[in-house]
């Protein structure tokens, strides 16, 4: 089978080339061997016709549709396989392509940092003058912490994912040229029998997953994490100690982790109080079991005998505490040889770890178990200083330290859990609650009395009969009791296992006021005079109306005085989360972009006026419509002040599993994003002409307007319905979380997630590019209007970093494609105009774009990038062709040969919502 390869700006792309015309070797015969009969050949038959197709002969277009609307579904089947099954190993070859670059140029800049890291931006800012005192202090306060969430994105099965891991790993093998014959072959026999195997496995989820196999199945990343992690700290202080010769530096945990799955309950029924219990039980277990491979090792390392470096009094007085105050500490101590103190002493933080792993989340924990992460890292510091006593610098900068760096981040918890409610549900419960506190009519005070009614304390004798009351409604009895699973996790695990409360569709202040409310209650239920931990409560701003009316929801939330003691009681800080999928949805790209910049502009002006640190929480998305892109980009556009040395980003779906599925791809991610963060946080921004913010809010505007106007449509429904496969998506068993809200068949209720993931797979891009041509030219029609852009494009980080967001949506973007799936819904007249409307937009945005940049095509400044969406179209183009074939013939969106349509268009976009 040939390759739809990709031109690579590294220098080895003949190693990319080679690896997938070996992998499509393979796959050929692997498909005549065990593929059904005639579908090699069938294979080899459509891709001529796709080729020619896309070199501009017709007929061969018209000859491909007919020879697919010929074929049977068992054919058809078998085709789709073919071609995603070659998309995986082909994806696979260029992310060891991406390793194989990456190590090869730190090879060629050590000892420099490799570009974009955080050591680089240490020497950078040690070259401009930056002091040792003020690198310490912009270390202090740096943060990225990245957040995984369960949304419904990731088509592809966990099995097939470990396959292909396994056959990324078995094609380093390729490189090495000292191989043995018998190596060699051995070799290739084992690539043939992974590939056989990728083949015959069965690539479709038979069900919905469950919310605790979602948090399971989050946890693969975990390994990759627990080496990355102290591979940035080390990258870093070896990068100080370069810049600031003699200068010591203290490198607090700089990123951080945290979980939405199994606390996400905005619209997902599924995740109750006591799968949040289990979920923290889950992350706890995870950590633990990592921490316990470190102590292994250097358990098995540090067989120093006090006869030789004379021991020490810390941690015989440490041995001889824990004997006395645990009989099981005592037991295992005996079990070490008498003068081998740092084995015995490792022993008991290995016997203190398995006892932490059983502790229930609600529960006392068993004697000995870690109270937190942080006693964890003082046992394992004392360690470090008695090494480095004994003059065994090695293994106390090295694995030790390490560890250290890993109980300092992952602590017992591995990752925060974040909770998340519809504050339309929250107000349901508050209602309920507030009348068997002794309020009634809670549902009919004015805004100002529901902040009042907040502030006041809660009775303890009325909130005790909250625990055993039997006749709650479901939502008011799901609610109380996860803030009473909060309470008792923050009590008995410590407050760092939970991150922070997000009141989604935030639009009043009390959406957000009634978080450290149910806490008290809870506290209170359980018979406590204030809550264990302050959770951060953070308003989500998710629609355009909503991001326009943030900065006044904000203002009037810090100017509560029981609002802001609780802010001061979180550290004087607030977090604010901005939604890139809803708004995007809700009216366009460029609308969305530009409003969720506005907000932060102005959010920033409120919380500097009330003296109150802000840190946003992105919700970004893989797909372009949903905030998707290079990540580094994104955070080097963000409006001036608005990153302050910290930020959330969610990472959702697919891209979780490409950032995080191999240690040098997420070393790489994650030092690039605090690159970014600690470059922009240290730096003072340029200056831009404050007239274009002005003109990016007319571009907006007429944006806006555009994109609703085919929104709104009366025909949209029916277009979006017959002419996308929506269908198969919604019947997609890829995620615990229903993809509508409320269950209609309504475009309100839809999520954003599926919406984007329908009109990607079309060929469409709505949401990726869809109105922004149309505000682009309403501004170029003004006098000087085009000049001003291109300047723009020259000068603003956030206009470039946009128009060349909107470069790659047109490229993937196809108008024949999209002629093909519209030919779906022209029974109806009417949805003839939208495709009409659509076309002339693709046309409108490209021409603009390509007027702005000075480009003849989309992309011509990133050739390698071009020529890799354009070498794979050919075969994209074959699965939309049987995926709207299919969709004609009126096939069961739950059918097999639709679903795996789906995911083999997503494997060869490399998205998917």
């Amino acid at each position: 089978m040939s390759s739809p390869t990709s031109a690579h700006p590294a220098p080895d792309d003949s190693l990319l080339r080679r690896d997938i015309r070996i992998l499509g070797d393979e796959l050929g015969r692997i498909l005549k061997r065990h593929g059904d009969e005639g579908l090699f050949e069938l294979v080899e038959e459509i891709r001529a016709l796709a080729k020619r197709r896309r070199a501009g002969d017709e007929e061969a277009g018209r000859l491909m549709q007919e020879r697919i609307g010929a074929l049977s579904p068992q054919q058809l089947s078998g085709l789709i396989r073919a071609h995603a099954c070659f998309f995986d190993l082909t994806n696979m070859a260029e992310d060891r392509n991406r390793i194989r670059v990456l190590r090869q140029r730190e090879r060629l800049h050590w000892p420099a940092p490799r570009e974009q890291s955080l050591g680089a931006a240490v020497e950078a800012l040690a070259s401009r003058g930056v002091s040792a005192a003020d690198m310490q202090t912009h270390l202090d306060k740096l943060e990225a912490e990245m957040v995984f969430t369960a949304h419904p994105t990731e088509a592809k099965r966990r099995t097939v994912r470990s396959a292909l891991k396994r056959l990324r790993e078995a094609m380093v093998m390729n490189d090495r040229s000292d191989l043995l014959p018998r190596e060699r072959e051995a070799h290739l026999r084992l690539l043939r029998a992974e590939v056989a195997c990728l083949w015959e496995t069965e690539t479709l989820r038979e069900e919905r997953p469950s919310v605790i196999e979602e948090v399971k199945r989050s946890l693969f990343v975990a390994d990759q994490l627990w080496l990355a992690v102290p591979r940035l700290h080390r990258q870093t202080r070896r990068c100080l100690a370069r810049a600031y010769p003699g200068e010591s530096f203290r490198l607090p945990p700089f990123v951080r982790f945290g979980t939405w799955i199994g606390g996400d309950r905005d619209g997902n029924p599924f995740v109750t109080p006591e799968v949040t219990r289990e979920s923290l039980r889950l992350l706890r277990q995870e950590a633990v079991r990592l921490h316990l491979l470190d102590c292994a090792e250097l358990h098995n390392l540090l067989s120093l005998s006090s006869r030789r470096h004379g021991g020490h009094a810390e941690l015989e007085t440490e041995l001889r505490a824990a004997a006395e105050a645990w009989p099981g500490a005592k037991a295992v101590m005996a079990e070490e040889a008498p003068r081998e103190h740092y084995k015995a002493f490792l022993r008991v933080i290995r016997w203190r770890l398995e006892q932490s792993a059983k502790a229930d989340p609600c529960e006392t924990p068993p004697e000995g178990a870690f109270a937190s992460g942080r006693e964890l890292a003082a046992a394992l510091e004392l360690v470090q200083a008695c090494l480095r006593r004994d003059g065994h610098l090695d293994m106390a900068d090295g694995l030790m330290q390490d560890w250290i760096d890993r109980a300092h981040t992952f602590g017992l918890h591995f990752a925060r859990l974040d909770i998340r409610e519809d504050s339309r549900l929250l107000s349901e419960a508050a209602g309920e609650l507030a009348a068997r506190l002794g309020t009634p009519g809670f549902s009919a005070m004015t805004e100002g009395e529901k902040q009042a009614f907040f502030a006041r304390p809660v009775d303890l004798d009325l909130a005790a009969a909250l625990l055993t009351a039997k006749d709650f409604g479901e939502v008011t009895r799901k609610t109380f009791h996860l803030f009473v699973v909060l309470e008792k996790a923050a009590r008995f695990c410590g407050p760092e296992c939970l991150g922070v409360v997000i009141a989604s569709m935030s639009q009043a202040p009390s959406d957000v006021l009634i978080f450290p409310w149910l806490a008290r209650v809870a506290a209170s239920a359980l018979g406590l005079a204030r809550p264990a931990a302050l959770l951060p409560a953070v308003p989500l701003f998710e629609t355009i109306e909503d991001l326009a009316q943030s900065p006044v929801t904000l203002e009037t939330m810090l100017s509560n005085e029981a609002y802001a003691a609780h802010v001061k009681a979180c550290g004087n800080r607030q977090m604010v989360m901005i939604g890139y999928s809803d708004s995007c949805k809700d009216g366009g790209v460029l609308a969305s972009n530009w409003n969720l910049y506005r907000a932060q502009e102005q959010l920033v002006q409120v919380a500097s006026k009330h003296a109150t640190a802000l840190t946003f929480f992105h919700g970004r998305g893989g797909a372009l419509g949903r905030g998707g892109g290079p990540a580094t980009k994104s955070v080097l556009s963000l409006p001036p002040g608005s990153v302050a040395h910290k930020m959330r980003i969610t990472e959702q779906g697919e891209v979780l599993a490409d950032r995080y599925d191999d240690v040098e791809i997420a070393t790489r991610h994650l030092e690039q994003i605090l690159w970014a963060v600690l470059l922009v946080s240290a730096e003072t921004p340029g200056a831009h002409d404050p007239k274009w913010e002005l003109l990016m809010d007319r571009a907006a505007d007429a944006s806006q307007k555009a994109y609703r106007k085919f929104r709104d449509d009366p025909a949209f429904m029916e277009y979006f319905d017959k002419a996308t496969p929506i269908n198969v998506i919604e019947a997609l068993p890829i995620g615990s979380r229903p993809s509508r809200r409320k269950g209609k068949r309504e475009l309100a209720n839809l999520r954003a997630i599926p919406y984007t993931f329908a009109w990607t797979q079309n060929r469409h891009m709505l949401t990726a590019f869809y109105g922004a041509g149309a505000g682009l030219q309403s501004v170029a029609k003004e006098p000087g209007g085009m000049d001003t852009l291109k300047v723009m494009y020259k000068q603003f980080t956030p206009f470039r970093s946009f128009v060349q967001s909107l470069e790659l949506a047109l490229l993937k973007a196809d108008p024949d494609i999209a002629r093909l799936y519209a030919g779906l819904a022209e029974a109806d007249k009417e949805t003839t105009r939208l495709i009409g409307a659509w076309l002339a937009e693709y046309e409108n945005t490209k021409q603009t774009v390509l007027s702005v940049t000075g480009h003849s095509e989309p992309l011509e400044a990133v050739p390698w990038l071009k020529r890799a969406i354009q070498v794979r179209n050919p075969y994209v183009d074959t699965l939309n062709f049987i995926q709207a074939e299919l969709m004609r013939q009126g096939t069961d969106p739950a059918a097999e040969p639709l679903r795996l349509s789906v995911q083999g268009i997503a494997a060869g976009l490399r998205t998917t919502g």
